[in-house]
């Protein structure tokens, strides 16, 4: 833990989610030893120390690339302090640049380390549960480390009485940990991507207790969904309509993967 880290958690952080947004945390005995995935929903901007203040082990978040290259005052700032505490630039362009950029983080997890992802991408611009991204799922193939589900329940800010933002009655429930070794030679298949990101959602929301809304929140915030009603993009849970993928493992060698059309989650 690099000591950058440890004074800020030690000293600012974790005392202010404790005395001041009086955060809740439950299930941090499920955390692992040898690294592991924390995957969790995202309300608000106090997610992203909260968590990390609570729990033991240092924990890594893939942050934007701009973030570590900024030129302003300010942005050198920002750069400076996501390096201090060891954080891990991630390339969010899409497509093979993102995937080529998990690498980082890839790195933490090899070496033991906890990470933290928000499976959503941004935070939920209603308080709904929206469709995540699969670098959740390429990040437990490749590692082959196991995934925790994280609930942040009631951890937007709100205004105190002074007018300083605060939480109330915030709680952080950490879920038991999902095993998807058995499709870890299948990450370039993007069915069984969206399958256990899916899956991972689908745990999240049992926690929550959230509306799963089958898009990303990316849409609905400032692309082509903005301002439009979104009922028949609500599903029960993630993957009410999708197959489970067969393990390649229940194939003789060079054998084709097929779904099995019989097996529903």
């Amino acid at each position: 833990m690099t000591a950058w880290y440890s004074f800020f958690k030690a000293t600012l952080v974790r005392p202010a989610v404790k005395w001041w947004f009086r955060v809740k945390i439950e299930g941090t005995e499920k955390i692992p030893d040898g690294g592991c995935v924390l995957a969790a929903n995202h309300l608000d901007a106090g997610d992203t120390f909260s968590l990390p203040s609570l729990i033991k082990p240092k924990v890594t978040f893939p942050a934007k690339k701009e973030l570590f290259m900024g030129k302003s005052l300010k942005g050198r700032v920002v750069a400076w302090f996501l390096t201090a505490v060891g954080q891990a630039p991630i390339d969010r362009s899409g497509g093979r640049a993102s995937v080529a950029g998990l690498g980082s983080v890839e790195d933490v997890l090899d070496a033991g380390g906890v990470v933290a992802i928000f499976p959503e991408g941004t935070r939920s611009p209603d308080g709904r549960l929206y469709k995540g991204h699969t670098g959740v799922a390429r990040l437990a193939l490749t590692s082959g480390r196991p995934v925790l589900p994280v609930a942040m329940i009631n951890t937007r800010m709100v205004k105190s009485k002074v007018g300083i933002p605060t939480m109330r009655d915030a709680r952080i429930i950490i879920g038991d940990p999902m095993d998807f070794s058995e499709y870890r030679d299948q990450v370039n298949d993007l069915h069984v991507l969206r399958w256990v990101t899916n899956e991972v959602m689908g745990a999240i929301q049992q926690m929550t207790g959230q509306t799963y809304v089958d898009v990303y929140a990316s849409r609905v915030k400032r692309g082509e969904l903005k301002g439009t009603e979104l009922s028949k993009q609500l599903l029960a849970y993630p993957n009410q309509n999708q197959t489970r993928p067969v393990p390649a493992t229940q194939f003789p060698a060079g054998a084709p993967v097929l779904d099995d059309p019989t097996v529903r989650e």
